[in-house]
């Protein structure tokens, strides 16, 4: 799917990026480089996580824009097809509500036909599968990239908000046993 010439850019990126990255780190981990002062010494240090991150965001971007290229070519294709078988089928026909109301049904079957085989058939579900796939793994590395941002910023990430959400579950959870034992134990002391 990918052209030579767009592996070798891609390819080319990958080294530049790395490149500079690593320099940047190095750099980091200096105690008199610049960017050791301050909030920019925690960045610098997980700048090689994010330019990681994006480059690895960058490959998965492509497989997912060639995939959805894919996709959308089969749905293209498919309503060409339908459209032609259509148009044979349903020759000049004079513009009353009887003749209306047949190429409508002769339409609908006609795409209906020619949809459900394309989403019947092996190759579109092998690539609508990739499609997710590569969707999911953007997403993945965008929350990766996201948690690295919000934790340089001192920020809660969705870890930290996650892990928030379950200690509050538990409390509850405790609450309302105490809370039903006390009740419980007030009824038997008030019913003796």
């Amino acid at each position: 799917m990918q052209t030579s010439s767009t592996k070798k850019t891609q390819e080319y990126y990958k080294h530049v990026s790395l490149f500079w990255t690593d320099l940047l780190s190095l750099m980091a981990s200096k105690p008199y480089a610049l960017s050791s002062a301050g909030p920019m010494r925690k960045f610098g240090t997980n700048m090689k996580k994010l330019s990681t991150e994006l480059i690895e965001a960058n490959d998965d971007l492509l497989e997912f824009n060639t995939r959805l290229s894919e996709y959308y070519k089969q749905l293209t294709d498919t309503w060409t097809e339908a459209q032609k078988q259509f148009n044979k089928k349903v020759p000049e026909l004079p513009n009353d509500a009887e003749h209306i109301e047949a190429s409508k049904r002769v339409w609908i079957d006609i795409f209906e036909n020619y949809f459900t085989t394309l989403f019947d058939s092996t190759k579109f579900a092998e690539n609508f599968g990739k499609l997710v796939s590569s969707e999911l793994e953007l997403a993945k590395h965008w929350n990766s990239m996201m948690s690295v941002l919000l934790d340089n910023a001192n920020l809660p990430t969705k870890d930290d908000i996650n892990e928030v959400y379950k200690e509050l579950h538990s409390l509850k959870k405790r609450l309302a046993k105490m809370e039903k034992d006390s009740n419980h134990r007030t009824v038997k002391r008030n019913g003796k």
